[in-house]
């Protein structure tokens, strides 16, 4: 099991936070089993911290919206703001960050895979934002949002310019009930930077093939091409 002073050394090397208290952290990593069944947290754990975590990373994402799509609708700006912060997208990342290693879970939350629940691990993701904004403000926690979402989005992590697999779907069902798969084709890399390989399928018909660095990112491009093929989109 890892311990609190290792996750300080990593996010100290690769996100130069450094906690003032380190109680704040310690919150954010302390699910309710453990807890219950450790006196010493005295019932602390990080369901309060991560309802804070959640308000401040909606707002650094609305701001960053916001400035940098000044042409964008306010139904687009939320379309686009639930994408990133959906649980699938905030488990991926703390699994880039490793919080599920240092989550503190109860002997049942663990040996059932706690840490491997995305909704565990988002919470736990939104509880660490949380913490870092408690311990350095709101300066803290938008350094640290800008290194781990900002640059996935420039990455292409997020389809920013719109949903293209509803787009698509909306496209083929104008003319009737389909179905519509996305086939994994190529998964390759090592577990910490995986890439993937996938191609849609319209009923039995193969259409274009996208990859990414997620498996979202490389449906959403092998949606677009498609799109494109189709002469839907330019």
């Amino acid at each position: 099991m890892y311990s609190i002073e290792q996750f300080k050394e990593k996010i100290a090397k690769e996100f130069q936070i450094q906690f003032k208290n380190e109680n704040y952290l310690k919150e954010a990593l302390t699910h309710s089993s453990y807890a219950n069944e450790h006196k010493d947290c005295k019932g602390i754990y990080n369901e309060r911290i991560e309802f804070l975590g959640d308000a401040v990373l909606e707002l650094f994402i609305s701001n960053w919206l916001y400035r940098q799509m000044p042409t964008k609708k306010e139904g687009e700006l939320t379309k686009l703001r639930a994408q990133i912060v959906c649980e699938e997208s905030l488990s991926t990342l703390a699994k880039e960050c490793e919080l599920d290693k240092y989550l503190l879970l109860g002997k049942g939350e663990r040996a059932s895979k706690g840490h491997e629940n995305p909704a565990v691990l988002c919470d736990v993701f939104e509880a660490f934002v949380g913490a870092i904004y408690l311990d350095q403000g709101f300066e803290g926690a938008s350094q640290f949002l800008t290194q781990v979402i900002i640059s996935k989005i420039k990455d292409g992590r997020f389809t920013l310019v719109g949903d293209f697999k509803t787009e698509l779907q909306e496209y083929f069902q104008r003319n009737g009930n389909v179905n519509i798969r996305y086939e994994l084709l190529k998964e390759e890399g090592p577990s910490h930077a995986r890439y993937y390989t996938v191609q849609v399928h319209v009923n039995d018909k193969g259409y274009e093939i996208g990859e990414g660095k997620t498996k979202k990112a490389a449906e959403q491009l092998s949606a677009r091409r498609t799109l494109e093929k189709l002469n839907v989109i330019s």
